[in-house]
C-alpha cells in the first residue's frame, strides 16, 4: 500500500550561492532537526555547479528524502536526479521568485518550508522535459531568458523580482520579435511572437501567468504572446501580474503532451531561471515523474 507520509530521516543540500542560502542554511538546519526532522547530513554549496553532484550523492547513499534549498535554477538542476529513483523531493524557497514552491503550495518563509517538511505529505507530480532535461516549471524564450544571462546577481540578490522588472526595461532596448512555429504532431502553428513560455505549472518569475497548466494534469502548456509589439509584452506581463480581467487577450496557448518549437531567428531558452537551450526544441510532459513534499492541507 502506498504512503503519504513523509520520512522523518532527511539530506539538507542548501545552495549557498542563492539570494537567501548563505543567511538561511544554519537556521534551516537548526529549525528541521528541532521540528523532528532527523537529518543524516547538511550541506552548504558555494558552488551552483557542484548542487546536481551533491544531490546525487545523497540520494545515492540511500537517503529516503532530500531537502533542496535555492530558487528555482536549484531546483531545476536537481530535479533530474530524482526521476526513477525513491526518494521524496523537499524543498526549502530561497531564490529571487520561488515560481515551483508557489506552484506547490508551499509557504515562502522558511519557518512555513520547514513545517511543511516535518508534517506535511508527499504528493506525485508531472515536470517538463526540453529535448532530455527534466524542470521543474517552466521554461520561457524571447525577451526572459535575456534577462535571466545578463541579470547582475547583486541586482538580482538585493532587489529580488524588481531587480528583474529594472533589468527588463534594459533589455527591452535591444530586442526584437521573432517567428515561431508550434507542431503539435497534427498541426503547425506559425505566428509572430515575443515571448513563449513552456509551463508545467502556472508561475513563471513569481508571477500566476496560466489558468490552466498544473503539476498533476498530465499536459504541458505552451503560452505564445503573440504580435511583435513590444509595449504589449510589457502590458501583458503587468495585466497578469495584477490578475487584470483582459490579462490573456494577448496571449494563446497550446495544450498537449508534446511540442516541437521552432523560431527565427534561433533563440536561446531559459529553463527554470537559468538558460540551457536553444531552438528548435522537442517540449513534453513527464506524467507523475517525481514525489515531493508539500503541506499537509495543501
Amino acid at each position: 500500500m502506498e504512503t503519504t507520509t513523509l520520512p522523518k530521516d532527511a539530506i539538507l543540500v542548501v545552495n549557498a550561492h542563492s539570494r537567501r542560502g548563505q543567511d538561511n542554511f544554519d537556521q534551516a538546519r537548526e529549525k528541521l532537526e528541532a521540528a523532528g526532522v532527523r537529518l543524516i547530513a547538511a550541506h552548504a554549496v558555494k558552488d551552483p555547479e557542484q548542487m546536481a553532484a551533491t544531490v546525487r550523492q545523497a540520494i545515492d547513499s540511500g537517503a529516503p528524502m532530500v531537502i533542496v534549498g535555492g530558487g528555482d535554477g536549484s531546483m531545476s538542476s536537481t530535479v533530474d536526479e530524482f526521476v526513477g529513483k525513491d526518494c521524496v523531493f523537499a524543498l526549502l524557497p530561497l531564490g529571487t521568485a520561488n515560481s515551483f514552491a508557489r506552484t506547490l503550495g508551499l509557504p515562502l518563509d522558511l519557518d512555513g518550508a520547514v513545517r511543511a517538511i516535518a508534517t506535511g505529505r508527499r504528493r506525485r507530480v508531472d515536470l517538463g522535459m526540453i529535448d532530455r532535461d527534466y524542470f521543474v516549471n517552466a521554461a520561457s524564450l524571447g525577451l526572459s531568458p535575456m534577462i535571466g544571462q545578463t541579470v547582475p546577481h547583486k541586482l538580482k540578490r538585493y532587489l529580488g523580482r524588481i531587480g528583474y522588472l529594472v533589468w527588463a526595461a534594459k533589455c527591452s532596448v535591444g530586442f526584437r520579435p521573432f517567428r515561431l512555429t508550434i507542431d503539435d504532431g497534427t498541426q503547425e502553428h506559425r505566428l509572430w511572437s515575443t515571448e513563449v513560455r513552456i509551463l508545467n505549472g502556472p508561475y513563471h518569475g513569481g508571477v500566476e501567468l496560466s489558468d490552466h497548466a498544473a503539476v498533476d494534469t498530465g499536459e504541458i502548456v505552451v503560452q505564445a504572446v503573440v504580435g511583435r509589439s513590444k509595449p504589449r509584452l510589457a502590458w501583458d506581463w503587468y495585466a497578469k501580474f495584477f490578475k487584470l480581467r483582459d490579462r490573456d487577450a494577448h496571449t494563446l496557448e497550446f495544450h498537449g503532451q508534446a511540442f516541437r518549437i521552432d523560431t527565427h531567428p534561433p533563440q536561446r531558452i531559459s529553463i527554470d531561471g537559468e538558460v540551457l537551450a536553444r531552438t528548435p526544441v522537442m517540449v513534453k510532459i513527464a506524467p507523475g515523474a517525481i514525489e515531493v513534499a508539500v503541506a499537509a492541507g495543501a
